[in-house]
């Protein structure tokens, strides 16, 4: 064979080699991303029950924020898997819910479900585990536990108990003449009594005399008399802890009777929801209560609007809270935090992220969320709202300013209280 020949020979075959070796190292490649386990994120979630109408919000979230974490190649390069069981808006499934996610499913991750009946139930096993548990709109759970794992995405601060009604009786001691009485009545549920126990607490320290304090049992579908026993102790004030169906009833309730004071309203939960507010349309005037989120010219955080366009999309598509305000946003942006501390930390290991977590301040689209000692909130920022100028039972009044108009905090505020507050107006 010629020289020329033989060294084009060898050329063409080292070239061959070359071509080869960076072929089946790109298909390593490619077979190893494509045989990533998935980084999995389980949890128990009210789907039916009493709380399904916030479960489901908060499920469509968290399906948002995997499919944006999956579009950019996902955390730690694992695609992310959401594996999640409905708790039917029942403590009691809880346990269950999560020995399944850990034991058969072994999920890497948990988040709780909505509301405190989602998260309390689930501490022992999480705290005996030593997990990392991001937790979803709870009120003061951590407070008895002091667990050091626990982050919560609720702006409730570092006295959940007391942030759900502060604001409600600031508010009221603006009023003139300055209220004396109150009136403190809620379900007889784990939400209610926390937010009752600091409604208590907080009324000593404004010095109004407590006139009437009851509880009710979850299921009660008629409000009327227990209004009746209120009206007749004449408070200037009535401060109500309750959850969506009863938060209705009572507001049926009190207009029903002609309930008159001067303040109505608390911790409300459902009027934050789409649903309710139409149901209740005019209802609403006069009310306040607390919220988390408003579309006021005062709550203009980046990253906002857009996700609720978002969100609003697949919402209507989907048949949940068409709105989203009140939870949706926490929720997302309780992704975003364990978003950046996964990427930050590189790894999934809870202790180290849990570390992280508590020591930094996070870019969210509710603004800047950075935890305190209890993992709640190192600042309160619980809205309390009036509705106002509420006419007919149109979804798109509620997207406009001056309808929810921000009575507290301060620098939220875009409008003022008005009041006596008369039922059948």
């Amino acid at each position: 064979m010629k020289r020329g020949l033989w060294e084009s020979v060898v050329r063409f075959s080292f070239a061959l080699i070359v071509w080869l070796g960076t072929f089946v190292t790109l298909a390593i490649g490619q077979s190893s991303t494509q045989a990533a386990e998935p980084l999995k994120i389980g949890f128990g979630m009210p789907l039916t029950g009493g709380l399904a109408s916030g479960g489901k919000a908060a499920l469509v979230t968290i399906k948002i924020w995997a499919a944006d974490v999956n579009a950019k190649g996902g955390l730690l390069g694992r695609p992310v898997q959401l594996q999640y069981y409905d708790n039917q808006s029942d403590p009691a499934t809880v346990p269950g819910i999560y020995t399944k996610l850990l034991d058969v499913d072994k999920v890497d991750l948990i988040i709780s479900g909505y509301g405190n009946s989602s998260i309390a139930p689930a501490m022992p096993i999480v705290i005996q585990r030593n997990l990392l548990f991001m937790s979803t709109l709870g009120t003061a759970v951590n407070d008895k536990y002091d667990y050091k794992r626990f982050f919560q995405a609720f702006p409730a601060g570092p006295s959940a108990r007391l942030a759900l009604s502060q604001g409600f009786f600031e508010v009221a001691m603006s009023m003139n003449p300055k209220p004396k009485t109150v009136a403190l009545v809620g379900a007889d549920a784990d939400f209610s009594q926390t937010a009752l126990d600091g409604a208590r607490e907080n009324a000593k320290k404004f010095g109004l005399r407590i006139v009437y304090d009851n509880t009710y049992p979850p299921k009660t579908a008629e409000f009327s008399p227990i209004v009746r026993a209120i009206q007749a102790t004449n408070p200037d004030l009535v401060y109500v802890a309750s959850y969506p169906p009863d938060s209705v009833g009572m507001i049926r309730a009190v207009q029903e009777v002609g309930l008159k004071t001067s303040m109505f309203g608390g911790g409300m939960v459902g009027l934050q929801f789409g649903a309710l507010k139409t149901q209740l349309g005019p209802l609403l005037n006069g009310v306040v209560a607390f919220d988390t989120y408003v579309p006021e010219p005062t709550m203009k955080f980046p990253g906002i609007e857009a996700f609720l366009k978002r969100y609003q999309e697949v919402a209507n598509k989907e048949g949940v809270d068409p709105l989203g305000f009140y939870i949706p946003p926490y929720v997302y942006a309780e992704m975003q935090v364990l978003e950046q501390a996964l990427n930050a930390v590189k790894s999934i290991d809870h202790d180290k992220l849990a570390d992280y977590i508590r020591a930094t301040t996070f870019k969210t689209i509710v603004g800047d969320v950075k935890f305190g000692a209890r993992g709640e909130w190192a600042e309160s920022r619980i809205l309390f709202v009036q509705y106002q100028n509420i006419a007919g039972n149109e979804l798109d009044q509620f997207r406009q300013p001056g309808k929810q108009v921000i009575l507290t905090p301060a620098r939220f505020k875009s409008g003022e209280l008005k009041y006596p507050y008369v039922g059948a107006n």
